[in-house]
């Protein structure tokens, strides 16, 4: 069967509906790019670079942003003043353990390049490794390729699987990688869009499930073989979600930790080795960098109201992981390492026989 996203299967996580694209570009303004990087000489790649850009001039027009590090495992570069500040001025960069610090340096010069900064500037920029498909040491991206993920973000359908950042990523011991999905929600002040884009590069085969069905134990290492050797140290995953939602830093940072919960139904834990970040964001307010105005006039929804983007946070992010298992292929690494992708004609067959016996699953 060819790659499919989960709703083209007919599987159908929580009870919102959807933007458009099912995609974190369902928030107006957001964009998303990537540039991928496979090749096996002079040395092999697996790897490349996502960006997510909040909104077209986030230099000037900051964004309010919270974030919540569920374990800290893995890096995200710029977020001290992001807890200082409660903004966020700058594209979100995602790609490789070893190579944060490349991609942070060519959102620096492009930055200073095109005028952007008058003194400093310290943009976000996450992690997830990728070593055992990639030969990470290699250091395959550069400052180019970074500029090139920005250069092409784009509003509309994302790229999702063996894409960007997510391009070595494995998942369950299931190829992994870029995954995104919205949510609308409808509340009292109107109606907003909750958008997630997801790195995903966590978890063990025996903990997946979709939509509840322990799928991850039935289609266990004697179908689909299991990565046995991969060191258990190397999970994580990045979480973005954006919103229209007009939130303060503190609600932002309330959105950030609701996903754990879509995280959890899909069977991340948070285990010891694990890089679990996950930043949101709200376009809703514009707070300029620059100017003379000493009072700003800021919208925000009460807190009493927030519920029901918790529950669409949460979703969004179960599916968006799901996604980017369903539309990841099997890809051979470093060494000949194979990672096979989700089977998707058995995850269809699972997930029909379970809605029509309801009953416990058997291991077949």
């Amino acid at each position: 069967m060819n790659r499919a996203r989960l709703r083209d299967l007919g599987i159908v996580i929580g009870t919102y509906p959807t933007g458009p694209h099912n995609a974190i570009t369902d928030v107006p303004d957001v964009r998303v790019g990537h540039h991928t990087l496979i090749y096996d000489e002079p040395r092999l790649a697996r790897t490349g670079v996502t960006m997510v850009l909040p909104r077209e001039d986030i230099w000037h027009d900051y964004a309010f942003a919270g974030f919540h590090s569920f374990n800290g495992n893995g890096e995200m570069t710029g977020l001290p003043w992001l807890a200082e500040s409660g903004m966020l001025g700058s594209p979100i960069g995602l790609t490789n353990t070893h190579q944060v610090g490349i991609v942070r340096d060519a959102l620096v010069e492009y930055s200073v390049r095109h005028g952007y900064t008058r003194s400093f500037f310290l943009p976000v920029v996450a992690e997830t490794y990728d070593g055992w498909l990639n030969e990470i040491n290699a250091f395959h991206v550069d400052k180019v390729h970074a500029l090139l993920a920005l250069e092409s973000a784009l509003s509309g359908p994302v790229t999702e699987g063996n894409v960007g950042g997510g391009t070595g990523m494995i998942c369950h011991d299931f190829k992994g990688g870029i995954g995104t999905a919205s949510r609308l929600v409808a509340l009292e002040e109107g109606q907003y869009t909750v958008g997630v884009l997801i790195q995903a590069n966590y978890g063990t085969r025996a903990m997946l499930r979709v939509d509840g069905v322990p799928v991850g134990q039935i289609i266990n290492g004697e179908r689909i073989p299991v990565l046995a050797r991969r060191p258990l140290q190397t999970g994580s995953i990045i979480i973005i979600i954006a919103t229209d939602a007009p939130l303060l830093p503190v609600q932002c940072t309330r959105l950030a930790q609701r996903a754990t919960v879509g995280l959890a139904r899909v069977g991340g834990t948070g285990h010891n080795g694990s890089g679990d970040i996950f930043l949101a964001f709200s376009t809703s307010n514009h707070l300029p960098a620059q100017g003379t105005t000493f009072l700003r006039h800021i919208k925000m929804i009460p807190h009493s109201h927030m519920d029901r983007l918790f529950d669409a946070t949460a979703e969004a992010v179960e599916e968006a992981i799901l996604n980017a298992m369903c539309m990841a292929e099997t890809m051979v690494g470093q060494d000949g390492r194979t990672v096979y992708a989700l089977p998707l004609d058995d995850l269809q067959q699972i997930m029909h026989d379970y809605r029509q016996t309801g009953d416990k699953w058997r291991l077949l």
